[in-house]
């Protein structure tokens, strides 16, 4: 049986972000998120040392919510930040960083779905869509799943009616063009970009979703 507070209220997110950093997320999310509440947002817009010691001074611990976005970019406050979301129980996201105790995917796009992330993981990571097609062409294409910029959904418009052998390929072109990453900022480890991994993910969603809309328009009668 559900609690109160699980079927009554929405899930609680902080944002942590530098500079601004988290602003297109943060927008997103608000556009397209149901069931969540940002309730705090931390903007650190002063410039930072390069060894900050005293993390404390720039991040307070009197936060509360069921989850945390880091989008931090200085490695010694998103540590520490890590620390206390650990300390204090609550799940904490880093996209594109390496730092233990934290969920850190790839990109925002990312994301995998996995447990206890509540709303904001039900909504937000890995993009899924719904294809509708009719005659060779993407008829409807509705999102389940998407990136928290929103980029997503806004490529819609673009897709809707497009034959179907060419719609992931510009489905991936469309996405980058409304990216923000920086195209040259290549994972080391890896060797991709987050621009063109957000292009290959969308594109890995919606074939997938033609493919299961052809086998369905040819299955049994």
């Amino acid at each position: 049986m559900k609690s109160i507070r699980e079927k009554d209220s929405k899930q609680r997110l902080v944002v942590f972000e530098e500079m601004g950093s988290g602003d297109y997320k943060i927008a997103g999310i608000e556009v397209y998120g149901k069931d969540i509440q940002i309730v705090k947002v931390v903007n650190i817009d002063s410039a930072l040392p390069p060894i900050v010691d005293e993390p404390e001074e720039y991040i307070s611990e009197d936060f509360e919510g069921d989850l945390v976005l880091n989008f931090l970019r200085h490695p010694d406050l998103s540590e520490y930040l890590v620390g206390l979301c650990n300390k204090k129980g609550v799940p904490v996201i880093a996209s594109g960083r390496h730092l233990p105790g934290a969920i850190c995917p790839f990109t925002c796009c990312g994301l995998g779905r996995k447990d206890g992330l509540g709303a904001y993981g039900r909504q937000f990571g890995l993009p899924e869509y719904k294809v509708e097609i009719e005659d060779g062409r993407i008829a409807s294409l509705a999102v389940k799943r998407a990136a928290s910029c929103g980029a997503t959904f806004q490529v819609v418009r673009e897709i809707t009616g497009l034959k179907i052998e060419e719609a992931p390929t510009v489905i991936s072109r469309q996405v980058q063009y409304l990216c923000l990453s920086d195209p040259s900022d290549f994972d080391p480890v890896s060797g991709k970009s987050a621009l063109h991994y957000a292009g290959e993910v969308h594109k890995s969603a919606l074939r997938r979703a033609i493919e299961r809309a052809v086998k369905k328009n040819h299955g049994p009668r």
